[in-house]
């Protein structure tokens, strides 16, 4: 269990890392387009309906990640085999700051952009936090997306 956890840790720290650097703190809105049903799927079914090839960089039995690349831009998605280990990701993952596109043992990380984008295809609801340090604090949660300072 602890190996698990600290697999867990290790792979959500590299993604927020990921985040960081991806994350431009410009102001975004909602494109007032309809969110469709939140999909579900494995790693490679969500990665069809975005139309991306997935470039797998942990496949473990509690986690698979890609980073995946599109029209819209660069991102990583990464499913989850249980809701708590989902939400212990997120939560580790949100000190280092970042947008998340959040659905059902699934999540999409990427900067304000690529989430809203994918979020038009795969629906879900985007959680922010803007913290761009390493401090912890609590980030938002919202069903609609708002950008920094918006």
């Amino acid at each position: 269990m602890r190996n698990q956890r600290r697999r867990t840790a290790n792979a959500a720290s590299a993604i927020a890392v990921l985040a960081l650097l991806a994350t431009a703190c410009g102001a975004g809105g909602d494109d007032g387009k309809p969110v469709p049903e939140t999909a579900k799927g494995s790693l490679e079914q969500l990665a069809g309906k975005v139309e991306c090839e997935p470039n797998i960089q942990t496949d473990a039995k509690e986690l698979r990640q890609a980073n995946c690349k599109t029209g819209d831009g660069r991102y990583v998605l990464a499913t989850f085999a249980t809701d708590r280990g989902q939400r212990e990701w997120i939560n580790e993952a949100k000190d280092y700051g970042g947008s998340y596109l959040v659905g059902r043992k699934w999540v999409a990380v990427g900067d304000q952009k690529v989430v809203t984008a994918l979020r038009g295809r795969l629906g879900g609801t985007v959680e922010t936090s803007s913290h761009h340090s390493g401090e912890s604090g609590s980030g938002g949660n919202e069903e609609k997306h708002s950008g920094h300072g918006s």
